[in-house]
């Protein structure tokens, strides 16, 4: 069963409208800082975000994902472009694309269903904290670390904590008056009287924060010139685009990939790489933003990877950086009320026209009040009550979340979800030593029904065939989950079947479990008293 954008369009583009706005402002000093971080040219950066909102939303069935230059691919890139140079890079970037397209049409997507929903969750939060730490720093008004890099150990030699106490000592006094007043914004936002007043609700609250900013350095620029924020000798506290003022300069920044590098053994190992590392992040992201998803949508991860696939192929033919789906911005655009996929593509648009109509506007901008916008999305994702409620769920839950966290926050993306993934891991071997686990999928031929089987014990290590089944039930059908036998069954297999049941009326299926009293679902689904034999294994 597939994703189904069953909300109107008609009554959800003014939201999805706001926060394509918002999402744009996040995402663009983001494009800039990556571009940097990758040794590449800063337009490239710009290229590649607008490719993901434009090309890759609007393949994608994905409704809250945004795609763009990822900060988790910055060392592969970097790398790559001084051992290739960056136009032979591109003609890598085309050919991971290809092999993305090809992963989905094999559909290699299913690789997702085996990431816990502890470790996704403490993904979420420890990206939450990552965004927080790395955003204090242009609070203070300190850019030695760049927007772009999210590791531990920085560049510069130092870590994320000394550039901290760093910011700290050699603060600006107009970048944190600005970051201060922005965040009482955004708090003040939320409270219950703003949220009672229908017409303060349709005015995003990042919008204000970006104009307060403006405004506030425009008056330290007349009245108090030493707290004034520039961009002045070498340092970057405001938003630096390219001006573009004809179309002849727009042609000079676009690289075209130099094909001559096609017989190139090395090309062929870093499209290789791009594509692997790529589609993990995507993946991941994808699966995270399906459970902060308020409506429960399920995301075709197939269908994702073809898209990011064809984003990269397009990214790097114009000479764009490579695409992953993100969880800055996919969670920036869920907190901002983003419903549909027309926000991550509203998103795209905005920085495509902006960035050539209005640059000169856009500089303008404060890093501070964009690092405001991105120390409340780290709390949402990373607030107390995340690591409460995963607590009470008990330590198999708790401790590859806590870890995946800390991986997170004191190495990187990649090393923090392999740290939580071997742990869980170690539960669920441990686990399935004492009893294996099985799964018995029966057909009954009497009135179409598609019944499945549980068995006594149904581990993590069942999710991937369980997800497999449930995408190829197909539509005018009744699907019965018999769990009578089951004393044993994995939380992220129960989320499996809860979702699948939430949406299972969108495509005419109608759903029914016996046993399972563990499932959050309506009593209407149950069935009680004895059931027939099913007629036939397949």
């Amino acid at each position: 069963m597939k994703n189904s954008q069953s909300l109107s369009l008609s009554k959800s583009w003014p939201g999805d409208l706001l926060a394509g706005l918002v999402v744009f402002l996040v995402a663009l000093p983001l494009c800039l800082g990556i571009a940097l971080a990758s040794g590449a040219p800063m337009f490239s950066g710009i290229i590649a975000g607008v490719v993901g909102g434009l090309i890759v939303a609007g393949i994608s069935n994905s409704a809250l994902g945004v795609s763009g230059p990822a900060a988790g691919l910055v060392v592969i890139v970097a790398g790559a472009i001084v051992d290739l140079g960056f136009e032979v890079f591109l003609l890598a970037v085309m050919i991971s694309g290809l092999i993305q397209v090809a992963m989905g049409y094999l559909r290699a997507g299913i690789v997702a269903a085996f990431f816990p929903t502890s470790v996704i969750k403490g993904m979420l939060a420890g990206i939450g904290i990552i965004i927080i730490l790395k955003q204090i720093q242009h609070a203070l008004g300190y850019d030695r670390s760049f927007e772009g890099e999210l590791a531990f150990m920085q560049s510069s030699g130092g870590n994320t904590f000394y550039e901290i106490v760093y910011a700290f000592l050699y603060f600006s006094p107009g970048a944190v008056m600005i970051s201060v007043f922005s965040i009482i914004l955004l708090i003040g936002w939320e409270s219950k009287w703003i949220k009672s007043k229908q017409w303060l609700k349709l005015i995003p609250a990042p919008l204000l924060v970006v104009m307060l900013g403006i405004g506030l350095n425009e008056i330290f620029l007349h009245y108090f010139p030493l707290w004034a924020i520039s961009n002045d000798y070498g340092n970057i506290h405001l938003v630096n685009l390219p001006e573009v003022v004809s179309f002849s300069e727009l042609k000079g920044l676009l690289v075209l990939p130099d094909f001559g590098g096609i017989a190139q053994k090395e090309v062929y190992v870093v499209a290789i790489t791009l594509a692997i590392v790529g589609s993990l992040e995507s993946l991941l992201s994808l699966e995270a933003t399906d459970k902060m998803d308020p409506y429960k949508r399920v995301s075709s991860k197939n269908r994702e990877l073809i898209a990011q696939g064809w984003g990269n192929f397009c990214s790097g033919l114009i000479g764009g950086l490579p695409i992953t789906q993100v969880i800055v911005r996919s969670s920036t655009n869920i907190v901002s009320g983003g419903k549909t996929k027309l926000a991550a593509i509203f998103h795209g648009l905005f920085m495509l026209l902006f960035v050539l109509l209005i640059p000169a506007f856009l500089n303008k901008i404060p890093l501070a009040s964009l690092s405001a916008i991105l120390i409340m999305v780290g709390y949402k994702l990373a607030k107390p009550s995340v690591f409460k409620s995963i607590f009470q769920k008990g330590r198999r839950q708790f401790v590859p979340f806590m870890l995946t966290v800390l991986g997170l926050v004191f190495t990187d993306m990649l090393m923090g979800i392999a740290i939580g993934m071997s742990l869980a891991l170690f539960y669920i071997l441990l686990n399935n030593y004492h009893t294996p686990a099985f799964l018995s999928h029966v057909k009954n031929l009497d009135g179409g029904q598609i019944t499945i089987r549980l068995a006594q014990e149904v581990s993590f290590l069942n999710r991937a065939s369980i997800a497999l089944m449930l995408e190829d039930i197909p539509e005018d059908c009744a699907l019965l989950v018999d769990g009578r036998d089951c004393h044993f069954i994995d939380e992220d297999v129960l989320e499996e079947i809860e979702n699948f049941a939430h949406h299972a009326a969108e495509h005419q299926i109608q759903f029914r479990v016996k046993g399972l009293p563990q499932l959050n679902i309506p009593a209407k689904w149950r069935i009680d008293g004895a059931l027939p034999e099913p007629a036939m294994p397949v």
